[in-house]
């Protein structure tokens, strides 16, 4: 297994992902039944988006304050963000709820903020240092 010696910018995209999570997932969980109405969506679900967001910031903020990293974890939480974005577009083009104009652009604007984060990640894991000693470590 590969670490990383997370960069500054690395870690301070880690720490935006997780604020943003944390403030998307306490405002759609707690939210939900006065945000269905004005979004279109129905209050299950978001709830339940809100819910699955909660401990992902906390593993977020977590990985942010790390002095090493493997490098999986950097890529899982990259390829996870990508996930979600992907799924934003879906839940709007699949048909499955009648959003509202607001609830349109509530999805596109979360996921365009998604994209920015992970691009954010992507710079911190390029500026982040091979942990060669610690993986040599890891392999004794």
């Amino acid at each position: 297994m590969t670490f990383i010696q997370p960069s500054r910018f690395l870690r301070n995209a880690l720490v935006l992902d997780a604020a943003a999570c944390a403030a998307t997932g306490l405002l759609l969980s707690l939210g939900a039944g006065a945000l269905a109405g004005l979004l279109g969506f129905p209050p299950e679900f978001l709830r339940g988006a809100g819910l699955v967001l909660l401990p992902c910031a906390a593993l977020l903020a977590f990985l942010a304050s790390r002095v090493r990293l493997p490098r999986l974890a950097v890529y899982a939480v990259i390829g996870i963000n990508i996930l979600w974005i992907a799924d934003s577009v879906l839940i709007l083009v699949a048909g499955w709820f009648q959003p509202s104009g607001l609830g349109i652009a509530f999805v596109l604007a979360q996921a365009a903020a998604v994209a920015v984060v992970t691009e954010l990640e992507v710079i911190g894991l390029r500026k982040s240092a091979a942990d060669e000693v610690g993986a040599e470590a890891v392999r004794l």
